[in-house]
């Protein structure tokens, strides 16, 4: 059974940082790509960054450059979006996803966690 659990979300100030983790079960980690996601309400979602553990691909959108970070523990089955210099921009429910490497897919979701950066 595929399940994604996000976690780490929560209160920061501006400039503050967090570190999101996303927990995968249920399929081999080498894979799937995961990436991260955030939706503000009224808008769509938007792409945030993606790991593939093999040939780590990585990529970001262009609005969290420089500031956030993925990363994946391959041992724990965990991807983590280490998140710096957070602006109320940031502020959103994030969600993981994971997309089998054959499609790019991604059909599978987590529920997700709240982020809150305070001006």
């Amino acid at each position: 059974q595929v399940q994604l659990v996000e976690s780490g979300g929560g209160l920061v100030q501006t400039g503050g940082s967090l570190r999101l983790s996303c927990t995968v079960s249920g399929f081999s980690f080498d894979d799937y790509a995961i990436g991260w996601f955030r939706r503000v309400p009224g808008k769509e979602r938007e792409f945030v960054a993606g790991f593939r553990w093999s040939g780590v691909n990585i990529d970001y959108a262009d609005s969290v450059k420089g500031r956030f970070t993925i990363s994946g523990n391959n041992a724990k089955n965990t991807v983590y979006l280490q998140m710096d210099s957070l602006q109320p921009e940031d502020t959103a429910v994030y969600s993981c996803a994971a997309a089998p490497l054959t499609s790019r897919a991604y059909a599978y979701w987590g529920q997700g966690t709240q982020v809150t950066v305070s001006s």
